[in-house]
C-alpha cells in the first residue's frame, strides 16, 4: 500500500516511492463530467509559493474550473488543468511565464 503525503496546500507529493503519482499518464482527455483534462509539465518550481502562483495564474484562463500540481521540487512538475473545452497553448504558457516558471511541454 502507498502511502502519500500532503502538504499545507492539500497536494500529494509526487515523490512517493510507489512512482504512482508522479508517473500519472498525460493528455488531454474529456472526462465523464464533460470537462476536459489538459496536463503540463512546468520546470523551476520548488514550494508551496510556487504552487500557488501557478494555480492562480492558470486558474484565471477561460474555461479553467480545476488546477492540480504534482510538486517535484528543483524538477519537472506535472500540472493538470480541468477546463470547458480545450484551453489556448498560447494562453498556457503566456500563464505559465507570468507566474514566473516554464513550460516544458505544451498538453498532450
Amino acid at each position: 500500500m502507498c502511502t502519500t503525503n500532503q502538504n499545507d496546500l492539500g497536494l500529494t507529493d509526487a515523490s512517493c516511492a510507489c512512482g504512482t503519482h508522479a508517473d500519472a499518464p498525460a493528455g488531454a482527455a474529456s472526462t465523464n463530467d464533460g470537462l476536459t483534462t489538459s496536463t503540463f509539465e512546468v520546470s523551476g518550481m520548488t514550494c508551496g509559493h510556487c504552487v500557488k502562483s501557478v494555480t492562480e495564474e492558470l486558474s484565471q484562463l477561460e474555461g479553467a474550473k480545476n488546477v492540480e500540481v504534482a510538486l517535484v521540487s528543483g524538477g519537472i512538475s506535472k500540472v493538470t488543468v480541468s477546463s470547458i473545452g480545450a484551453l489556448d497553448p498560447d494562453a498556457v504558457a503566456a500563464a505559465i511565464d507570468e507566474a514566473g516558471y516554464e513550460l516544458v511541454t505544451p498538453a498532450r
